[in-house]
């Protein structure tokens, strides 16, 4: 039987699961982007590739 007060997203997780799985994938992303901006800048200090 449809939940009626919900609507239908495709997905069978509830408000809770989602705001978790959001949490824990806003984390990770976050770990990856600044992996990404300490790469980048031991790169730059081995290697300008732009003339300042």
């Amino acid at each position: 039987m449809a939940d009626t007060d919900r609507p239908n997203v495709g997905t069978y997780l509830t408000d809770e699961e989602a705001k978790e799985i959001h949490g824990a994938f806003m984390g990770t992303f976050g770990l990856y982007v600044g992996i990404a901006v300490v790469a980048h800048i031991l790169l730059w200090v081995n290697k300008p590739w732009l003339p300042l």
